[in-house]
């Protein structure tokens, strides 16, 4: 008996998996629409192809990725390579496929045209086009590949990098109404010391960051490059949080804040200190284990006069790994910016600006009128369609940032890294620290354009 209801059960999802239908859903899963479920299963898929690239880049994997012919072939640091070559084959191959559907679901205006079937269904081909895409990408010849894709893969990370942005002004715009609207229907000095609470918590990570920065990444008589990024980037965002308290800002943009300037403000330290960590010379870009070790041993051991004191020796050039500091905080960033972007519902959000969205819900939110969605008990649910008469988001859209995504998961697990011809090893080079550290100047003139926008153009309505 619980074969066959297995069996039925099993067959219930055929339709999900092999044809345009909407996906069915468990008993126990609230109300969902069709527009929501979709952006998360692709996020899920992105985010399965992201483990799998950590995967190739774990300890032990490099002895079964040098049995591929010749994809190690004439390079020094072998180890390093092959595991640097598959992240770049597997990312390769999410960025095409979502390129492709960016290119197919142009002007696509509601689900009644054939290929939103394609983009909401079908989810059995579209995951075996995805293993046979990275399949064949293990056995494209070397050749230029990787120094192309190297390139793509800067343009494309930096424009996803802006993206982030994006999503972290309309988070912290959201986080600050939320807040400030509770505060006005009671018990406003709760909510005021949580508001400023979280203000000053960010702030004083930004200050500690800075602090840190000055010490462990310069140097009394060099790091000139590091104190630059430092000072200016500490500068502009002084200026940038007074400019969103002042009063003709406030009255043109009441939703402008230091909350949404503080989590702007430790963004773009994030990003400073991503850049850094960049840097080539290795006497100003320390690793994590010589930042530790000097903290916990702040002072030199010396057993008599004539003793040389115990210092942190520069460490060589790291290869490639995952679980770096840098690649750690960047992938939690991504994967924050993705499930926010797929779930997000405001009808006034940035996000959905951004997507071209009308109106969604929330996964969780229940769908009114979602009688055609719900079935019986002791039956699975469906998702309902909510893109009969108009889609909730621009496909294309939401798959070409899918596909800056799965290049920003190339670079920043491969830290940014790329082959030297001459020294046949895995380097870090300057075009990697002024694209990160150029993002951040172009995040924070964008964050000033929101707070200046309305000031200049008083004709469109930005509330």
């Amino acid at each position: 008996m619980g074969a066959v209801l297995g069996v039925c059960s099993l067959a219930s999802w055929i339709p999900c998996l092999c044809s345009g239908a909407s996906c069915l859903l468990c008993r126990c899963c609230p109300n969902s629409k069709n527009s929501t479920v979709t952006r998360l299963i692709y996020a899920f898929l992105l985010l399965l192809s992201t483990l799998i690239s950590c995967i190739m880049l774990a300890p032990g994997m490099e002895r079964q990725l040098q049995k591929i012919p010749r994809f190690c072939e004439g390079f020094v640091d072998c180890d390093a390579l092959v595991g640097y070559r598959a992240v770049y084959r597997i990312s390769f191959a999410m960025a095409v496929f979502f390129c492709l559907f960016a290119l197919l679901m142009i002007q696509v205006k509601s689900s009644k045209d054939p290929r939103a079937a394609v983009h909401n269904g079908f989810w059995f081909f579209k995951i075996a086009a995805i293993v046979g895409i990275m399949v064949g990408a293990f056995y494209i010849p070397e050749g230029p590949f990787t120094t192309a894709l190297f390139a793509i893969g800067v343009a494309g990370a930096f424009c996803f990098i802006l993206i982030q942005l994006v999503l972290l002004i309309d988070f912290a715009h959201s986080w600050n109404e939320s807040w400030v609207e509770r505060m006005e229907e009671g018990n406003s000095r709760c909510w005021y010391a949580a508001l400023l609470s979280c203000t000053g918590f960010n702030y004083i990570l930004s200050f500690v960051a800075i602090v840190l920065f000055y010490v462990f990444y310069t140097k009394p008589d060099g790091c000139i490059e590091n104190k630059f990024f430092i000072s200016f980037n500490m500068l502009v965002c002084i200026a940038v949080s007074i400019m969103s308290v002042l009063p003709k800002v406030q009255e043109h943009q009441p939703r402008s804040g230091l909350l949404q300037s503080s989590v702007i403000t430790l963004y773009t330290m994030y990003l400073t200190w991503s850049a850094m960590s960049n840097e080539p010379d290795r006497s100003c870009n320390p690793s994590l284990l010589n930042i530790i070790t000097q903290i916990a041993s702040p002072t030199a051991i010396s057993v008599n006069a004539t003793d040389v004191p115990l210092l942190p020796t520069p460490t060589p050039q790291k290869s490639p790994q995952w679980w770096d500091a840098q690649s750690i905080v960047g992938l939690i960033i991504f994967v924050l910016c993705l499930l926010y972007s797929s779930i997000r519902s405001s009808n006034y959000s940035q996000v959905n600006k951004l997507t071209l969205s009308a109106s969604d819900s929330v996964i969780l939110d229940d769908a009114s009128g979602a009688a055609a969605g719900d079935a019986e008990d002791g039956e699975p649910r469906r998702v309902l369609d909510n893109e009969k008469d108009g889609v909730q988001y621009s496909y294309t859209f939401f798959h070409f940032m899918l596909f800056l995504a799965s290049l920003y998961i190339m670079m920043t697990l491969t830290n940014w890294y790329s082959p030297d011809a001459e020294t046949k090893t895995l380097t870090s080079k300057w075009p990697a620290v002024w694209v990160k550290i150029s993002s951040s100047w172009v995040c924070l003139l964008l964050y000033v354009w929101t707070l200046v926008a309305p000031l200049i153009l008083t004709n469109r309505d930005f509330s």
